[in-house]
């Protein structure tokens, strides 16, 4: 397949210059025809943006030469349809680069991503994940949504066949750099505590405390009001596509996307990387609540602060008597006091944004869902202490993913979990982590709740035999997962070190049968078959 831009047959995608080389994957398995032609024919580098007016329509067109045109067939050829998944109801999506939309009316690197959807699609790959972001689509002030960037990528998507998984972002990113909106910074300029705050006084200004939630922070509005315009806009505008190509959304949840606090946000000093975090208890409006909490239970003193006796964010559990494994401050009443109060303030913003996800798309054919982190770090301690200044009351006595999973089940919506590539055999053992154990902890208590499971994994460079372990945890006897999303599009993902190993982990789940005596003898014989065309991709 040959790309056309302005003349070029070389898409460009980004300051990087990785690319598709022609003699860059030529040691594809005799299996993999497809990705075989597509990369033969194509290059594919990360940069170039495309604006987006919003009443007018710009035009992409994929020059595509017999090769290209005729995977397809090729496919029918060796499987009788188009995708022969053999992983019983588990799609298969990609997630679009973060910085898809960086601007309200731009899309970035928008030909390239055209040619890797092509290139998706002709993988079997079921759809891709786009970020939309709330410091983009309502970026100057309140209430005032523009849509039409990720309109073009809506429509992009739907152009080449493929389905779309929507995550709503109302969290900031430092890389690339997409901050909140241009009025809630202004806000959080006035009054700092509507961040979360950690002992020391430092303010994590990448997303809202849980604390201010139906507070009326906002101009008047609270943050819940905000997130409920936001979603129902979204909503209105993308209905065309709710169902047909929009399958599903997920909810922003907290920092990163996830249901979590931002207990590690802190940079780590030194080598020390294995640090337990921090509890993000100390803004004015979280603290009253625990204030009032510790009055209600008729011990006043416990609401001052959080525990004195914690690490700092690079410390090890063992360096302060909170989590020390035997006669730490975690064990004793004080200790189960807070830990419960800090994890059901946790649990119960949640449970505000799922209910609100979910009764705004309640009348749409598609599915709700939210992201759960895996704090797998000091897993093998009795305190698990990661888990606990995160805001996960698990420990070595206690299920704290229960109540989580529930609150999950009670608003019908799946949960998201990453850290799909992740083995035990792979942690240092300084770290005392466990993500295996973890995983299926989580896993076990979503199957016993009848709460559907989506997969990611943890980076796009992968770890050691990440392929192998997604692969082991999709096919599982015990697996709980409909849908896997491969995390993410940009210019490592297409490079000759990354992209062919993707496409044998894709040929492997789709055609684990085929063998090579299955294939056409030729395969020019099934190139030639259709004539070239060109493929017009439309976008508003």
């Amino acid at each position: 397949m040959e790309v056309s831009v302005m003349g070029s047959s070389q898409v460009k995608i980004g300051r990087s210059d990785l690319a598709y080389r022609d003699v860059g994957f030529c040691n594809f398995s005799s299996n993999n025809l497809n990705a075989k032609i597509f990369a033969r024919n194509s290059k594919i580098c990360f940069g170039q943006t495309i604006k987006c007016p919003p009443k007018s329509s710009i035009q992409f067109t994929l020059k595509a030469s017999a090769a290209a045109q005729s995977e397809a067939v090729v496919s029918d050829k060796v499987s009788g349809n188009t995708r022969s998944n053999t992983i019983d109801g588990v799609r298969l999506y990609v997630g679009l680069p973060l910085e898809t939309v960086s601007d309200c009316k731009t899309i970035n690197h928008a030909r390239a991503i055209a040619a890797g959807l092509k290139a998706l699609k002709l993988l079997g790959v079921d759809g891709v994940e786009l970020p939309v972001w709330w410091g983009i689509a309502e970026k100057e002030s309140m209430g005032k949504y523009e849509w039409s960037g990720y309109l073009a990528v809506a429509e992009m998507v739907q152009k080449v066949g493929l389905k779309l998984h929507v995550s709503l972002c109302f969290h900031a990113a430092k890389e690339p750099k997409i901050p909140l909106p241009e009025w809630v910074s202004r806000i959080g300029e006035l009054d700092s505590s509507i961040f979360f705050t950690d002992r020391s006084g430092q303010h994590y200004k990448e997303c809202l405390s849980l604390a201010v939630d139906d507070l009326p922070v906002l101009d008047g509005k609270t943050p819940i009001q905000v997130y409920k315009e936001f979603c129902e806009s979204f909503k209105a505008s993308f209905s065309p596509f709710m169902g047909s190509t929009i399958t599903g959304i997920s909810i922003g949840l907290g920092p990163d996307g996830e249901l979590r606090y931002p207990s590690h946000h802190h940079p780590a000093k030194g080598n020390n990387s294995h640090g337990v975090g921090e509890f993000q208890c100390y803004d004015k409006n979280i603290l009253s609540c625990l204030k009032q909490h510790a009055e209600t239970f008729g011990n006043p003193l416990w609401g001052l602060a959080g525990p004195h006796d914690a690490p700092n964010y690079d410390q090890l559990s063992i360096s302060n008597t909170f989590f020390k494994e035997n006669g730490g401050s975690w064990e004793i009443p004080y200790g189960d006091f807070f830990l419960s109060w800090y994890s059901s303030q946790l649990i119960l913003h949640g449970d505000r944004l799922l209910s609100l996800a979910a009764s705004t798309f309640n009348d749409s054919p598609i599915t709700v869902s939210g992201k759960v982190p895996l704090m797998h770090s000091w897993y093998r301690t009795r305190s698990h202490p990661s888990e606990l200044t995160a805001g996960f009351y698990n420990t070595v006595n206690r299920d704290g993913y229960e109540a989580v999973v529930k609150m999950f089940s009670r608003n019908s919506c799946k949960m998201i979990l990453p850290g799909m590539d992740l083995s035990d055999e792979h942690q240092t053992n300084e770290s005392f982590s466990s993500p295996e154990s973890l995983l299926a902890q989580i896993t076990t208590a979503c199957r016993k709740n009848g709460v559907g499971v989506s997969g990611q994994n943890s980076l796009v460079s992968g770890a050691p035999m990440g392929f192998e372990k997604i692969k082991k945890n999709l096919l599982s006897e015990n697996a709980v997962m409909d849908l896997f999303t491969y995390q993410r599009m940009g210019a490592y993902f297409f490079s000759p070190e990354h992209f062919p190993s993707f496409t044998e982990f894709i040929r492997s789940l789709n055609q684990p049968k085929l063998h090579s005596d299955d294939l056409p003898v030729d395969e020019k014989e099934a190139v030639d078959s259709l004539p070239a065309k060109d493929l017009h991709m439309q976008t508003a």
